[in-house]
Formats: C-alpha cells, sequence, structure tokens
C-alpha cells in the first residue's frame, strides 16, 4: 500500500475529513489508494500559534507516529496564480489547511476513511511502501536459497568457491536475480519492512573453520516479537513470542540442533545485533561488519526494541 508522511495536525485533519487537498512542492503521476501516516515531528511555533487551524481540530487527539487513515488520491493540479486566488476566495478552509503558492502542487483526495485500528510506522520521505508482513513474504515467495558470484553466475551451495567469490547483493539484485543467502534475503527484507521497528541479527559459531552463521530479522507488533525467516527453510515463516529473549533463545536452539547437529562449543557461539552493511562486501567483509555490532547477552537483555 502507498503512504504518504504528513506532519501534525495536517494528517489528523485530512483523517477527519477537514482538510482534502495535500499540498507539495513536487508533483506526482501516482492515482489510487492511498494511506496517510502523522509522523512524530514535533509541531513547529509558527503552526502552534494558528488558532483557526486549530478549531478545525476540536478536542481531537494526534496520531503522531501512525497510520491513521487511507483515501484516493485522484489528481495532482499546478498551482496557477489564479489557482491559488480561488482557493483563498471560494475554499477558504482547504486555503487555511496548506501551503497555496504559485508554482506548487495540490493533491486532491477523495473516499477519505479513518482506520479502526492505526497501525504504527516509521515515515519515510516521498511516497512509500507500507507492506504487511504477509505482503513481504508472498513478495520473496520466488527467492531461491543461493548466492550470485562476481561473475554474476547463480549458484546453489555455498561450497569452497563461496568464500573467495561471494559479494553482498542490494535488495533489487536479489529481486532481479530471485536467489540469494540469508545475508542478502535479510537486506530484501530489511528493504520491504520500512516502516517497522526492526532489528537484525548475526548468529555464529567460531569453530576453528567454516564457522557456521544465520543472519535474520525481528519485529514489534502489537507487543509481541516476530521472528521472520525466509531463507531458512526448515523454519520459513513469522513465528511470534512474547518476549524478545524467548524469541532469540528459541532461533539458537534452533541453530544449535539443526545447523550444528548439537556439536558445539556454548562458549563460540555468539548472536550479535548488526546494522544495514554495504552492498557489494566480500564474505570477510560481512563478518568484520557483524562483528562490529553489538554482543547480545541473553541473561540481561531488555525485552524492547
Amino acid at each position: 500500500m502507498k503512504v504518504l508522511s504528513l506532519k501534525e495536525p495536517f494528517a489528523t485533519l485530512i483523517k477527519n475529513k477537514k482538510k482534502l487537498v495535500e499540498t507539495r512542492s513536487w508533483n506526482t503521476n501516482y492515482r489510487g489508494e492511498l494511506y496517510i501516516h502523522a509522523s512524530v515531528t514535533k509541531i513547529d511555533k509558527e503552526i502552534r500559534g494558528r488558532k483557526e487551524l486549530f478549531d478545525l481540530l476540536g478536542n481531537e487527539s494526534l496520531g503522531f507516529g501512525m497510520i491513521i487513515c487511507k483515501c484516493r488520491l485522484v489528481d495532482c493540479i499546478y498551482m496557477t496564480k489564479e489557482y491559488v486566488e480561488d482557493m483563498k476566495k471560494n475554499h477558504y478552509q482547504e486555503y487555511l489547511c496548506g501551503e497555496y503558492k504559485e508554482g506548487r502542487y495540490a493533491w486532491i483526495l477523495n473516499s477519505i476513511e479513518p482506520l479502526e485500528e492505526p497501525i504504527k510506522a516509521k515515515g519515510q520521505l516521498g511516497i512509500w511502501n507500507y507492506y504487511t508482513e504477509a505482503d513481504v513474504m508472498e513478495l520473496m515467495s520466488d527467492i531461491e536459497y543461493g548466492w550470485v558470484d562476481k561473475n554474476n553466475q547463480k549458484r546453489m551451495i555455498a561450497d569452497e568457491a563461496y568464500s573467495d567469490n561471494y559479494l553482498l547483493q542490494t535488495p533489487k539484485e536479489v529481486i532481479k536475480n530471485k536467489i540469494g543467502v540469508c545475508w542478502d534475503q535479510v537486506e530484501l527484507e530489511r528493504y520491504y519492512f520500512k516502516g517497522y521497528d526492526i532489528k537484525t541479527y548475526f548468529i555464529v559459531h567460531y569453530d576453528g573453520g567454516k564457522c557456521p552463521t544465520h543472519t535474520f530479522l525481528i519485529f514489534k507488533k502489537n507487543n509481541q516479537y516476530y521472528w521472520f525467516e525466509h531463507s531458512w527453510e526448515k523454519y520459513k515463516g513469522i513465528h511470534g513470542y512474547d518476549t524478545l529473549k524467548e524469541l532469540l533463545i528459541d532461533v539458537k536452539s534452533k541453530f544449535i540442533k539443526t545447523e550444528l547437529h548439537c556439536d558445539c562449543v556454548l562458549d563460540n557461539l555468539i548472536i550479535r545485533e548488526y546494522s544495514k552493511p554495504k552492498y557489494h562486501i566480500s564474505v570477510q567483509e560481512f563478518y568484520k561488519h557483524c562483528e562490529n555490532g553489538n554482543v547480545v547477552d541473553l541473561d540481561s537483555l531488555e525485552n524492547e526494541l
């Protein structure tokens, strides 16, 4: 679903159908359904001082950090001098709720419907996509497990050539190539999960040899923690937990049982939270990036993202 982030109180004014035109400095060719997201940005002093504007809200609470309604974007009109003058003279409430200047654009909205359950989300610039977790799983349904070497050849097995010939793909490359190991697939998941509170983790067992690893993404929704897994075929799915600690312990135990066949030294098994890496890095560079992340101490873990 396409989403547009607005500062408050303008998002709530749209939700309440007090504002049917969104004014922007840029044009868009998009037409169709649109979510309206209220950004977390504080209301600046100048806006707070506009009594007429806030009188339109009444006692309505604002929706900071939430997707609060859906609508349809049906037109985008270039503002001429005559258009601005007409809005000021004949549509004063709309004029009050926007920034009308020659050379800007009026985005015309209709079919506004408040959401019964607003969706917590981080905002983005421009028109951005919000996908549910089920949407993301469906979008990734044609991605196979494997990797692409430096010659852009697809390989299904992480054999001896992997260490010297692997490069981390961009999300768009994974979509195009329809293949990726867990490292690649997590970056595609990160790309799709825009608007969510997410964390990504790297689990590794240092055995002096191959050092088996797995990367995975988690998100929090409605006070539940979810492990989103696509690349690990045995556990593919969306798994819910009451706490982050419970989630990480479960992934750890499954990794020990399935990937290490219960043959491991627990002190050598490390989980690190890692940030978005640079693309097109090597195996060694990816390890180094993840090893710069914070080690997870399961005994003292707090259960908040």
